[in-house]
């Protein structure tokens, strides 16, 4: 580039996602006088799902900014909690989530999952057609114009993965309400609605029953139950608004 020098500086949360010379503090940088903001944020290697207030010389300014010889640029990360427009919030969650998934329909919260690759075009486009917040931790997709809107996952153990999405987003908990296979509903189902599904032993030991309206698995408090009940008491203690 040859053009207007700037020099820019990051909150200590974005500093992950660029070079090493850039984490200790305002650096220059020569753009090339036409890019907005945005796109120099982006090119540094900070997703702008990441990027909450942008300052010029103290100021907020748009992503579409075209930055100025001189101008001292702060990008702060995004305020939590995050608001989404529109309603409900739900989520889409790429190939590598499906953990996280999986906990967060047993919370109850609006969750799609693709256990299969199906490309970044068509997970931005699935975000965008469906109004769903884009989760994933490959920093190329969550970059695309056709997302809906979009979070990076920044751990990847599933126990932080879960607070660090429920902080930043605060859904709606509704646990015990979600088929954790599919996303579908659950009913209250008697046991011989879904007696098929049971060996014998079940069928034996337990009473209380319930059914996805979806994909038709059943569910009941099995030798499991005491580690999700502990995941469900965690995060309604801690973000149930």
């Amino acid at each position: 580039m040859n053009g207007p020098e700037i020099h820019v500086e990051f909150a200590p949360e974005l500093r992950l996602f660029v070079a090493g010379d850039r984490r200790g503090g305002a650096t220059a940088l020569v753009t090339d006088g036409v890019s907005t903001l945005g796109h120099v944020v982006e090119s540094l290697g900070v997703p702008l799902t990441e990027v909450g207030t942008l300052l010029v010389d103290g100021r907020p300014v748009p992503v579409a900014h075209v930055p100025r010889a001189g101008e001292s640029v702060t990008v702060r990360p995004v305020e939590r909690p995050q608001r989404v427009p529109g309603a409900p919030l739900r989520f889409l969650l790429d190939v590598h989530l499906g953990t996280l998934a999986r906990r967060l329909r047993l919370l109850g919260v609006d969750t799609a999952y693709e256990s299969t690759d199906i490309g970044d075009p068509a997970l931005a486009a699935r975000s965008a057609a469906e109004k769903r917040v884009m989760l994933s931790r490959d920093r190329g997709l969550l970059r695309r114009r056709e997302l809906w809107a979009g979070g990076y996952v920044y751990s990847t153990r599933p126990e932080e993965q879960l607070r660090d999405v429920l902080d930043r987003f605060r859904p709606e908990l509704r646990p015990w309400t979600r088929c954790t296979a599919c996303n579908g509903l659950l009913k209250e189902a008697t046991k011989d609605e879904v007696a098929d599904q049971l060996a014998g032993g079940t069928r034996r030991t337990y009473d209380a029953f319930a059914q996805c309206t979806a994909c038709g698995r059943a569910y009941w408090k099995g030798a499991h139950h005491e580690q999700l009940e502990a995941i469900v008491e965690r995060a309604l203690t801690e973000y149930a608004s």
